[in-house]
């Protein structure tokens, strides 16, 4: 669900996801679900027609879909000695945290793809399926006590998956984030690089910049420094080859910096299908300065900044037909914004100056 939407977000086409609509469908597996809205694969639900409804009943040797986390989910290390995988200690029960703070996000995604395609009964029906989850899910995985979240319904065990995933998908309460966010940072790179995809992204999306980029520019050895130390020229399967002795060295799904360098450091995403409307929110934390030309299918959109302690200085370039709302991260609370030399009043945001309206063509922003 998520690729669909992604898909149809960067190209504007809805052609494939209206062909696969009712396959989406299926693969939200609402069957697997319990009167709350929290789905589970243990809970002896997975009948024959609703194998066959996703495709799974073609797979021999796999009478049902079981719960994945992380991958490999073991290890080995030397000789054969095994040690655990990429899932920080996680503690799988019949209800599992991660499982479902991705059915929430396919719920969100599904509801917004229902409404684009005028599915409005769709639409309206997978949103309050999504809230009813969104409930279900913090009263049962956030632990009362700790404010974080919890592996699954029946554990106290609080890895670094349960509570990246559900920061990514915004699961957690704005008033819990710091102890989350605590909590993922004692845990450090805790995941695969697979993970990292939605490490990553919770980190950016709760304004956690300054660790975000040092993991990315981190030199242990789970980083992706390291896949260059090894020899590879392209991004690995797993961080070393002691995680994954099979691992390949040419894994798309180890490239997590390609995209959050794109998205959430230089800030730009699409809002709308196919870039018609943009968001350029950089956050750069200590990195002096940078550029990005991303190309759409509007045109080439570009972003550099100079960034120093008192000044902040961003130029953008928009094609014909975008529009954009721009950040600018505050440097105190009583800084100055300039457009293309001029005071503007902008609103506060966080910790950001926003700017809305932004029309095509070339413009500067200084934060002084």
């Amino acid at each position: 669900m998520l690729i669909a939407w992604y898909d149809y977000l960067y190209s504007g086409d809805s052609r494939t996801v209206e062909a696969l609509y009712p396959e989406l469908k299926a693969k939200l597996l609402l069957p697997l679900a319990r009167p709350d809205g929290l789905i589970s694969t243990r809970t002896g639900l997975q009948t024959p027609e609703f194998k066959k409804s996703i495709h799974y009943d073609t797979f021999d040797g796999r009478p049902t879909i079981q719960d994945i986390v992380d991958w490999p989910q073991q290890g080995v290390l030397g000789l054969g000695k095994k040690e655990a995988g990429e899932t920080d200690g996680f503690v799988f029960t019949d209800y599992n945290a991660v499982v479902n703070a991705f059915h929430y996000q396919g719920l969100v995604f599904m509801a917004q793809l229902a409404s684009r395609l005028g599915k409005t009964d769709d639409a309206t029906f997978y949103t309050n399926r999504a809230s009813m989850v969104r409930k279900s899910f913090q009263a049962t995985f956030i632990d009362p006590k700790t404010g974080l979240v919890r592996d699954g319904e029946g554990t106290d065990h609080a890895s670094l998956h349960a509570n990246m995933m559900a920061l990514a998908f915004g699961l957690v309460p704005e008033k819990l984030q710091s102890k989350v966010l605590a909590h993922m940072r004692s845990r450090g790179m805790a995941c695969s690089v697979y993970g990292s995809q939605f490490l990553l992204d919770a980190l950016y999306n709760a304004n956690e910049s300054a660790y975000g980029l040092a993991l990315m520019t981190s030199t242990d050895e789970r980083s992706w420094y390291n896949m260059l130390r090894t020899g590879s020229t392209m991004t690995t399967e797993a961080w070393d080859t002691r995680y994954k002795p099979n691992q390949d060295w040419n894994h798309a799904w180890g490239s997590a910096p390609a995209n959050i360098i794109m998205r959430k450091l230089m800030g730009v995403e699409a809002l709308t299908p196919a870039y018609e409307a943009v968001q350029i929110k950089p956050q750069p934390d200590t990195l002096r300065q940078a550029s990005l030309q991303l190309a759409t299918l509007r045109g080439s959109i570009s972003v550099a900044f100079d960034n120093t302690p008192d000044q902040f200085v961003l130029r953008t370039t928009l094609p014909a037909n975008t529009s954009a709302v721009v950040y600018l991260p505050r440097k105190k609370a009583k800084s100055q914004v300039l457009e293309n030399g001029k005071p503007i009043k902008a609103a506060v945001e966080g910790n950001f100056w926003k700017i809305t309206s932004v029309g095509a063509g070339t413009h500067e922003w200084e934060v002084r």
